[in-house]
């Protein structure tokens, strides 16, 4: 696949060096020759310099032949206007843009963005997912992750195994046997920075981070088992009144009444917006690293503090003092990957990454097959897939055991009219069912394989 990306910046180099493993063809553009000589010397990518949205900047980079263009420049507006002149003038099939203003967002405006007004096949909004993403954490509060699919049918949720985890050392065929109406299945283990997929003769060892699918209603079960029954927390601190920042909060207004939110905004004319526009959260204005400003917050009292501004190393700073003054769980917003490694070491419980998101909701239009929706997780070590099997796949019509699924993937629930099935040996996927799997990111075309479309289906 032939791949234009406007924008070398965090995302677009994300973007980029994903796409350029895989053997894709990609073209970087951007307007700073730095970043372009940057990229060009990591990855095996071709840098243009020059503006994303200019017709003869396109035209260099190759666009007459290329299958998709992903505009994530810092500007909406140019990101608009690329995938207008991709579609008007060089009919790339594939449009992708960055939008961040909400105003561009609102549901009275949204023919904006249909084929014959401004073309652009999936807009990304990072400040919304991230907003949902932390609204999730905070209501599984003994996860590190959580991700939805089929709908919201299956969770996939990562958990730590504590001292006091009762499942520890417990091969995972026995689990079966312990819990038989338990609709979870153990997917994928992190364990001293390696991640892989466990065989039911494996056991879970104190600090394994753990990934687990389990239908909707049984993730609060399944979490105690691995002993962690945290309770929602009611008392939450907010760093940050940013967009995001006033997106989760606004939304706990609206789905949790009983929950005390306050919010901390160094900008006095910001802080004073979300005032108005909030109708019980308590906003302060000044600086989260102000540990007598923390104190004022209740940070002691606080059962989750959550950094949300647009400094990592604030985010980072922040959520440590909060731990420190007695906040039991704290959360950051992340969004340079180097500084993921050392957030756990931090005492931090929990963290959201913009650019991983970003990345996850491009992969699932890249990837090829009746593929619905990706998400990467572990820095893009893996990749959860929900797809949809067809009546040519090879995993239809036969015993999961039979099928001869590779090491390196594993399937974690499947979907059949609406019931959750969580899968075995003999369980059989027929066509039509959605499923949902883990694959380490060196099995990620096998997988499409499996959920290829055959001219045969027609």
């Amino acid at each position: 696949m032939k791949v234009i990306i406007c924008g070398a910046g965090q995302v677009g180099f994300g973007i980029a060096e994903r796409l350029s493993s895989e053997q894709n063809d990609v073209t970087v553009i951007d307007n700073a020759p730095e970043l372009i000589q940057s990229i060009s010397d990591s990855l095996d990518v071709q840098g243009i310099v020059g503006h994303g949205s200019h017709p003869e900047v396109l035209q260099r980079a190759g666009a007459e032949e290329t299958d998709m263009i992903i505009a994530v420049t810092f500007s909406d507006e140019v990101n608009m206007v690329a995938c207008q002149v991709a579609h008007s003038l060089f009919d790339i099939p594939i449009r992708i843009a960055r939008v961040r203003a909400q105003s561009y967002l609102a549901p009275g405006w949204q023919d904006l963005f249909s084929r014959d007004h401004m073309p652009i096949d999936v807009i990304i909004s990072p400040e919304v997912a991230v907003g949902d993403m932390v609204l999730r954490r905070l209501a599984q509060p003994g996860a590190f992750e959580t991700i939805s699919f089929v709908d919201d049918r299956i969770s996939v949720v990562g958990v730590t195994c504590e001292e006091d985890c009762p499942i520890v050392n417990t091969p995972l065929r026995q689990l079966t046997e312990l819990f038989p109406d338990l609709e979870a299945v153990v997917i994928g283990i992190v364990r001293d920075g390696r991640l892989f997929i466990p065989h039911s003769s494996d056991q879970m060892l104190v600090g394994d981070e753990v990934y687990f699918s389990a239908a909707r209603e049984q993730v609060e079960r399944t979490l105690g088992i691995f002993g962690h029954d945290e309770e929602q927390a009611r008392r939450i601190i907010i760093a940050g009144g940013g967009n995001i920042g006033f997106y989760v909060a606004d939304q706990l207004e609206k789905q949790q009444s009983r929950t005390k939110v306050k919010i901390i905004e160094p900008l006095r004319k910001r802080a004073e917006t979300i005032a108005d526009r909030l109708k019980r959260a308590v906003v302060l204005n000044g600086s989260a690293l102000d540990q007598d400003l923390l104190r004022e917050a209740g940070a002691a009292e606080a059962e989750t503090f959550v950094s949300l501004t647009n400094d990592d190393q604030v985010n980072i700073l922040a959520c440590v003092m909060a731990k420190r003054e007695g906040c039991k769980r704290a959360m950051s917003l992340v969004s340079n990957q180097d500084y993921v490694g050392i957030i756990r070491s931090l005492g931090i419980d929990a963290h959201v990454s913009p650019k991983a998101l970003t990345i996850s909701t491009i992969l699932q239009h890249v990837r090829r097959g009746s593929i619905r929706r990706v998400h990467a997780v572990q820095n893009s070590a893996a990749e959860i897939v929900e797809a949809e099997a067809l009546e040519t796949s090879p995993l239809v019509g036969k015993p999961l055991r039979d099928v001869g699924i590779p090491d390196g993937m594993r399937v974690g629930a499947v979907v059949r009219d609406g019931t959750v099935i969580m899968p075995d040996g003999n369980t059989e996927v027929k066509s039509h069912d959605r499923v949902v799997m883990f694959t380490l990111a060196g099995r990620v075309r096998e997988v499409e394989q499996m959920f290829r479309v055959s001219l045969e289906y027609f």
